[in-house]
């Protein structure tokens, strides 16, 4: 189900058509979390995730992801705005819409990584994990993000 949000000239939007997917490729392969990541590894995790997709006018200036099961579990990757629309409240109001979103209003646990925006989670209840020792990750350090 299409889902879509809109202040002024600015439209948040979940319809995957939409998206630019150079243009998520060219902010991710650049970022610090999937530097040098494949445009074909992009299309895939499209494909299996919630997408949302933040645009200008016609132009996408934002995205991320949500990879879920819309029950009990989400998971919010790929945050980002490009530059040169920071500092106007977009990345807050893309989480707002993201946690209003009437598929994943009521999902019991969401998690996310960030080395630099813990101030922005943190105003959606994102805090540290309160038992880290619970978790546990695996890592395929064989992984390379642009094969």
């Amino acid at each position: 189900m299409i889902c879509e949000f809109q202040k002024k000239d600015y439209v948040i939007s979940t319809n995957k058509r939409k998206l630019q997917i150079k243009t998520v490729h060219r902010f991710l392969t650049h970022s610090y979390w999937s530097q040098g990541i494949s445009i074909e590894k992009v299309r895939k995790s499209i494909r299996h995730s919630l997408c949302f997709g933040v645009y200008y006018k016609s132009k996408q200036i934002g995205f991320a992801r949500v990879i879920t099961d819309r029950v009990r579990f989400g998971y919010i990757a790929d945050v980002f705005i490009v530059e040169e629309y920071r500092g106007k409240g977009l990345s807050k109001w893309l989480m707002k819409c993201i946690m209003e979103h009437r598929e994943l209003k009521n999902i019991q646990a969401w998690m996310l990584a960030t080395r630099d925006a813990h101030g922005l989670y943190s105003q959606f209840g994102f805090e540290p994990l309160a038992e880290p020792k619970k978790y546990m990750r695996k890592e395929n350090y064989q992984f390379k993000f642009g094969g």
